[in-house]
């Protein structure tokens, strides 16, 4: 083949593989992996005749095309719990308080839940000059606050086609409000009681929406007083989460030592609508499990937990394999991890192996023909060498004593 036939033979192959992935691209356009819990979700609240107050909780994966980083993931899980059903405030305050019940389980006590509501950033940009075709925009620059600080937000703005007038008034009213500053308020520590930036809000905020957006915080603050969640409120103004689908109040778990949350959530209540005839008003929040990790292994919050076995079960000439394996039994059914030696040794190779790696029994049952005579088993301390003969029933506790030494 000659060298002008290579090159026409290659631009052939060319050609039919570029024509293969447009195939492939086209058959699979409308392919994807699940993106998050909460559309699912939706699906079934359209789909089916669901109790009218739902709840549930999910965990599973999801998947992003994220740039991999600390805490960033492109496969993770989350830890979703919803309501669906209500527009009641009484659900977000439930499912703040669910989220905060867990982290207080998990050992969190610094967390941050930072609340703001999606019709008071509408109000806030409507304030500023904003028109809605770059509300969007707008939205996306300003939940980035806390990563690029206030001139890179205002620099993202104006790449956004958003006026230096515009981004100038919004920012002020997102950072202040009568000289005040508000981004990342703790409610719990203002001495004027936790309604007072709401109040400063109010005073540069005419439209309608907005005041009614001010007016259920408000309501939600009192609600959220009642649940784990109360001393972790942070009234955010910058807070806009990314998500197109949020109508009302929206939420984010935030921690020190993370540039990103732990979790989200907010009122979704045109979502369900979007697949069937029906509108359910919902409310959900979402902890991301693997960033959850992340922070507790930095921070060391997991216990060490003994791996290995409680006991090693030591089995004199004599003894049975059989009898052996009894006495093992007996010892679980009491609660006590045992590991039996699987040959047949002299009882100081034995003792040898409790302190093998992997192994580290901190004590020995040893059980030889005068034991089983008697229905008891001999308990050794190996750090302290004291060692006790007991009943075989009972030995249990007699084992987690010496466990506590």
């Amino acid at each position: 083949m000659s060298e002008d036939e290579r090159e026409a033979a290659g631009e052939d192959a060319n050609r039919e593989a570029r024509a293969d992935v447009r195939l492939y691209e086209s058959q699979l356009s409308d392919q994807g992996l699940r993106y998050d819990l909460t559309v699912p979700l939706a699906r079934v609240a359209a789909q089916y005749d669901l109790p009218k107050y739902f709840k549930r909780y999910q965990i599973q994966p999801v998947w992003r095309a994220d740039r991999p980083g600390k805490g960033r993931f492109r496969e993770f899980y989350q830890c979703d719990v919803d309501v669906t059903g209500t527009s009641s405030l009484v659900a977000e305050a439930e499912v703040c308080g669910a989220v905060a019940e867990v982290l207080h389980a998990l050992g969190f006590t610094d967390f941050k839940i930072r609340i703001n509501h999606r019709q008071l950033l509408r109000a806030m940009m409507h304030h500023a000059g904003i028109d809605v075709a770059h509300e969007a925009a707008a939205l996306v620059a300003i939940d980035k606050l806390d990563k690029v600080g206030h001139g890179g937000v205002l620099e993202e703005l104006a790449t956004r086609g958003i006026s230096t007038e515009a981004a100038n008034k919004l920012m002020m009213l997102v950072l202040t409000a009568d000289g005040e500053q508000l981004f990342g308020f703790d409610l719990n520590q203002i001495a004027e009681g936790p309604k007072t930036p709401i109040k400063r809000v109010r005073k540069q905020i005419t439209d309608e929406l907005g005041l009614k957006a001010l007016a259920e915080l408000e309501e939600l603050f009192d609600l959220l007083a009642a649940t784990p969640a109360g001393p972790h409120i942070q009234l955010s103004l910058d807070l806009a989460r990314g998500l197109g689908y949020y109508t009302g109040s929206i939420f984010e778990i935030a921690v020190p030592d993370l540039a990103g949350s732990l979790g989200g959530g907010g009122r979704y209540d045109n979502l369900v609508g979007m697949f069937g005839k029906k509108q359910v008003p919902a409310v959900g929040f979402s902890l991301g499990l693997e960033r959850i990790l992340v922070v507790m292994e930095e921070r060391g919050m997991f216990p060490n937990l003994s791996i290995g076995p409680d006991v090693l079960l030591c089995w004199m000439e004599g003894t049975s394999r059989v009898e052996a394996l009894r006495v093992a039994h007996s010892l679980r059914r009491q609660g006590v991890k045992v590991e039996v030696f699987p040959e047949e040794a002299k009882l100081g190779k034995q003792l040898q192996y409790a302190d093998a790696p992997g192994v580290k029994a901190p004590v020995a049952a040893i059980v030889g023909g005068e034991e089983l005579k008697a229905g008891q088993v001999t308990l050794k301390h190996l750090a302290s060498g004291s060692q006790e003969r007991v009943a075989l029933e009972g030995a249990g506790e007699a084992v987690r004593a010496l466990l506590r030494q």
